[in-house]
């Protein structure tokens, strides 16, 4: 079996690529950097979504591959690489492509997508995952929790905000968080992979075995015994705080 990893270096692909090379497939990443082979299992090329926004951009890809797993992602918009042509328009033509040449596709997003959104990036994937339904229903849109995992930037950063002596929790952090092991995630992906497309499922929704609050999920990440202090911080506070950390990566 042939299988493309988009964004296979990234936090998820890096463990998908791993799954699959584990179950014997014949994996290629494509990532926007692309570097010569280092273990002899797996190929890079260069891919750039962004400037492939077309289903005739996909072709070749799509008559090579039996599977397309699109991992690919960024945390911030930059110049000529908008959230919309990175998770919308390159997504929606790589389902088209896949859909004419028979060619199995995964589409990794997040679970709690939603329109009301005031964040682009969580608009672009929800409206990328309804492009890809749209034009072709074959493909499986995979929705995963709260990754958690030691190489992961969001990890990493509520791993050292957790050793902090006080937690600033937002008003409006009302929800639950069932954080899910991203080499779980990789595995998942990799078995989704090996299946024939009549088996494939439209979707896939999980998370970890358990589920915090936010301050509770501070607290399980804390190696230190003595709690931390919590604050309650209002949220209108904790965007602009967020706008202020994303203007300055």
């Amino acid at each position: 079996m042939k299988v493309l990893v988009l964004g296979g270096t990234g936090f998820i692909g890096r463990h998908v690529v791993k799954a699959l090379v584990a179950n014997g497939s014949d994996v290629s990443i494509g990532t926007r950097s692309a570097r010569a082979p280092r273990n002899g299992l797996v190929s890079e090329r260069e891919i750039r979504l962004h400037k492939r926004i077309s289903a005739d951009d996909w072709s070749a890809e799509t008559a090579e591959f039996d599977v397309i797993v699109n991992c690919a992602g960024i945390l911030r918009a930059r110049w000529g690489e908008s959230f919309d042509a990175v998770y919308r328009q390159a997504p929606v033509a790589i389902a088209t492509a896949c859909a004419k040449h028979n060619t199995r596709f995964i589409h990794v997003t997040a679970l709690g997508l939603h329109a009301a959104a005031s964040s682009g990036f969580i608009t672009a994937k929800l409206a990328g995952e309804i492009g890809v339904a749209a034009a072709n229903p074959a493909a499986c849109i995979v929705r995963p929790s709260l990754l958690d995992g030691k190489d992961g930037f969001g990890a990493r950063w509520l791993r050292r905000v957790a050793q902090w002596p006080v937690h600033f929790v937002p008003s409006d952090a009302l929800g639950r968080l069932a954080p899910l092991d991203v080499g779980e995630l990789g595995e998942v992906i990799a078995t989704l992979c090996a299946c024939d497309a009549s088996a494939l499922p439209a979707s896939v929704e999980f998370g970890g075995a358990q589920s915090f609050a936010m301050a509770e999920y501070l607290q399980a990440l804390r190696r230190k015994p003595q709690p931390a202090l919590r604050v309650t911080v209002p949220a209108w506070l904790v965007r602009c705080f967020a706008h202020l950390f994303d203007a300055f990566h």
